[in-house]
């Protein structure tokens, strides 16, 4: 099964607004061929293309992304401006926004440690993206969640914080549908009329620049139906690369159904994988476990032809995806650069 609001184990407290401190955490140290790699990028693109990894607290990058031994609390709390300082790594998804709402002072302590060119995918809370109220031990839907997809909770909660404190550093804001209960997919109007009054209210309240994603984990929802809604209001479809959605391939639709725009991408869980499984099969993600050249290509043959039309691309990749997400991203900026550039 998936995450749930409850599985908090990999969720250090938020990092404090930054200052001098004895716990700093200093970058990996400079390679030549990645820094060459972000030139190229940067050169053929600009700053439209913007990948990242989900967090940015795990241990096993040393050597990776900085250098020494940490705990993955320290890194969370003084790692991230070593994070942005790798030459690649101009984007991170806040997942933990997904299990806690956070205030617009946290947000504006992270912007903080980030140069201007960097981008936040910030996670909506599943406390307004769950249909459902759940047991804090099993994770078994207990009972309908009140403010699922309430406009107002969503200002409140995360729109309003994440634009006071992020600006314009804040990319997209992603939100991320858990499964949803049968009698809810059964009435799909249902589903788009809530959908359509949440966008309503969201989307003007975003910074300029910034984005409002959709992601999925029920297949059944990707209709033309839903695509069109996506359009009408702004919306980009979240390319949610996951044991739960279809592959790559079969979610392209509903890109070229809500073409032309900007392409939001997480990456998040190699197909048969579960997420417990993968970390424990994979931890402490030093190192690319089970490559998945298939899904690379084709992702980076969407990136190129969107980056090409003139559009941003903002791609955030899990360890769970491959086994060590800052090697995941290097191999994907290598597959994109290899595609053919007019």
């Amino acid at each position: 099964m998936q995450p749930t609001l409850f599985d908090l184990p990999d969720l250090p407290e938020p990092p404090p607004s930054p200052g001098p401190t004895a716990h700093a955490v200093q970058p990996a140290p400079p390679d030549a061929a990645l820094a060459e790699l972000a030139a190229q990028l940067q050169q053929r693109y600009g700053g439209r293309c913007h990948l990242g990894t989900s967090s940015w607290h795990f241990p096993g990058w040393r050597g990776l992304v900085w250098q020494g031994q940490h705990s993955d609390t320290q890194l969370s709390r003084h790692g991230l401006p070593a994070y942005a300082a790798h030459p690649l790594l101009q984007t991170v998804s806040l997942d933990r926004a997904f299990y806690r709402p956070l205030d617009a002072s946290v947000y504006a302590g992270l912007a903080a440690q980030v140069g201007p060119r960097f981008r936040f995918v910030v996670k909506a809370p599943a406390s307004i993206t769950d249909a459902q109220l759940r047991d804090p031990a099993s994770g078994r839907g207990l009972q309908a969640n009140p403010q699922f997809l309430d406009p107002a909770a969503a200002l409140a909660l995360c729109v309003q914080p994440a634009a006071q404190g992020l600006g314009s550093l804040l990319g997209v804001l992603v939100f991320q549908l858990s499964p949803l209960p049968a009698a809810l997919l059964a009435d799909p109007a249902r589903l788009h009329q809530q959908l359509a009054a949440l966008f309503d209210s969201v989307v003007p309240a975003l910074p300029a620049g910034a984005l409002a994603a959709l992601e999925l984990r029920d297949q059944g929802l990707l209709t033309p139906a839903l695509a069109a809604l996506l359009k009408a209001h702004g919306v980009r479809y979240c390319l949610g690369l996951h044991d739960r959605m279809p592959p790559i391939a079969q979610q392209l639709p509903m890109l070229r159904a809500t073409w032309p725009g900007d392409l939001v991408c997480r990456w998040n869980l190699q197909r048969g994988q579960r997420y417990a499984q993968a970390r424990d099969r994979w931890a402490p993600f030093s190192r690319l476990q089970a490559p998945d050249p298939e899904t690379r290509q084709t992702l980076a043959q969407v990136l190129a032809a969107t980056l090409g039309a003139g559009h941003r691309v903002f791609v955030t990749i899990n360890n769970k995806a491959e086994g060590c997400a800052p090697a995941s991203v290097r191999a994907l900026a290598e597959a994109l650069l290899a595609q053919p550039f007019n």
